[in-house]
């Protein structure tokens, strides 16, 4: 269950990131994170309310969330800090990047989460997720040789160094979640978390954007917005649903997370019209094959 829940998760993520890519396009990109947030909060809105007053509208469905103590909005209240930081400095990428580099980059998001657990839960990779690791750095480097015939040189673009920090954000959320999501229900974690997240980047426009925003890229409404919340908040739940399933691996749904890659590549090729597919191609392959490496020394 928590596989397929995975996969699902998976797939609305890269049809979020195109949506992304499209609202980014020519766009200000602090007032696309807000509405983001905005609507991403309104959509769990409800749940919360019912649970918070008692009203029980949710009651015996996978939407019912329980009231949470004041530990348990610090918990939250973390975990939006740490997701805010990974989308400001992921938006800016996303905006200024051609997303059939920032899609193959995110997709190696599972190095480092199994990294991460090495450090820090002290877990030991076996020969297959040595060999996943491998392949995932091979990719990295010939997908620093693609970005230049773009114009993107990895060593001095300011853009990939923020992907690279959103990236590194991205995986201590993905580390943390395994924790709060053992200690609390998802429906909490996802709503509070949401509105967390509308109340942070409310004070960051407030104090970066809005008195400049005479002088930087104007903002423009794009249909593209809302879709960035609704498949945002759809992948999410799946997401939060899976790792709240008491087998379930961090590992395993982070590197099914980033198979998202494919579905956002597609887009690129599509929508998008990018350039230098067929180099991509070969270094997403790489990616794709070390994903099937982790995922088999993880079974």
């Amino acid at each position: 269950m928590w596989l397929t829940l995975a996969f699902t998760s998976a797939a609305l993520l890269g049809f979020y990131d195109a949506a992304k890519k499209k609202a980014l396009t020519g766009n200000a990109v602090l007032p696309v994170l807000l509405l983001n947030t905005f609507f991403s909060a309104l959509f769990l809105l409800p749940m919360i309310i019912s649970a918070e007053c008692g009203f029980g509208w949710f009651d015996g469905t996978v939407l019912a969330a329980s009231p949470g103590t004041l530990s348990a909005h610090g918990l939250v209240l973390l975990k939006s800090s740490i997701v805010l930081t990974s989308w400001i400095f992921g938006y800016f990428a996303m905006k200024h990047l051609p997303i059939t580099i920032v899609g193959p980059i995110n997709a190696t998001r599972p190095v480092m989460v199994l990294i991460g657990a090495l450090l820090i839960f002290g877990e030991r990779l076996n020969a297959y997720q040595w060999t996943g690791v491998a392949l995932a750095l091979v990719s990295l480097f010939l997908l620093s040789r693609s970005g230049r015939r773009e114009g993107v040189d990895f060593r001095h673009n300011i853009w990939i160094i923020f992907i690279a920090v959103a990236a590194v954000a991205a995986v201590a959320s993905g580390l943390y979640d395994k924790f709060i999501m053992s200690r609390l229900d998802p429906v909490f974690v996802q709503g509070w978390c949401n509105l967390y997240l509308f109340g942070l980047m409310s004070v960051v426009i407030g104090i970066l954007w809005w008195p400049r925003r005479r002088t930087t890229t104007p903002f423009h409404w794009s249909w593209a917005i809302p879709l960035i919340s609704v498949f945002l908040v759809l992948a999410d739940f799946a997401y939060f649903y899976a790792l709240h399933q008491p087998d379930a691996m961090i590992s395993i749904v982070s590197m099914v997370r980033r198979s998202s890659v494919v579905v956002s590549f597609l887009c690129g090729a599509v929508l998008f019209r990018e350039r230098n597919l067929r180099s991509k191609a070969v270094d997403l392959a790489f990616i794709l094959v070390g994903m099937v490496f982790l995922w088999l020394g993880s079974r």
